[in-house]
């Protein structure tokens, strides 16, 4: 097994990931942080509200390259931790009902993430915001297609309870180390 390990933090809007992978920068993890906001504040400097919704596809397979320059750039670190990941882009494509070619799913086809750390819905600290445009229910059906996309994809995922994020840090520490075994 590789020495080199990616793990990715996953789930609907407004779950946690960016707090916990925060807390994981404090504990000087290597993190990479989530694209999707820089895109969508570019957008929005251009005129266009929400580039994802107005343009899903070429959204999409930009922000596809982005995250696998994210990926390829982070081969020689021994654990890269993961804000978001590649794959789902396309979940969030099926969550509109956005048809896609078979070049995008291929394209995906190509990386996979040592472990995938799902965060479930969490209604109690949901929160819209600028790039945030779901409600807390439209984040459920988005939390559902990323688990499918990434059990397409065949990937371990672990889905972490709604706590605290020491008690998840703990969690996937307990978790990283089964890796290395």
């Amino acid at each position: 097994m590789s020495k080199n390990k990616k793990i990715l933090i996953t789930g609907g809007p407004g779950s946690g990931k960016t707090t916990l992978i925060k807390k994981l920068k404090m504990l000087e993890y290597n993190c990479v942080d989530e694209v999707v906001r820089s895109l969508t504040t570019e957008g929005k400097k251009n005129g266009t509200d929400q580039l994802f919704l107005e343009k899903p596809i070429a959204f999409t397979k930009k922000l596809i390259d982005l995250r696998i320059i994210q990926f390829k750039k982070n081969n020689n670190k021994k654990l890269t931790f993961f804000d978001r990941g590649i794959h789902e882009s396309l979940a969030y494509l099926n969550f509109l009902g956005t048809k896609f070619d078979s070049e995008l799913a291929d394209k995906c086809g190509n990386f996979k993430y040592d472990l995938v750390f799902l965060l479930p819905p969490w209604k109690e600290i949901y929160k819209k915001d600028d790039c945030r445009y779901e409600s807390f229910e439209e984040s459920i059906k988005i939390y559902d297609e990323i688990k499918k996309i990434y059990s397409l994809f065949d990937m371990t995922i672990i889905q972490l309870e709604n706590e605290n994020v020491e008690n998840r840090v703990k969690n996937i520490m307990m978790h990283i180390k089964n890796l290395y075994k």
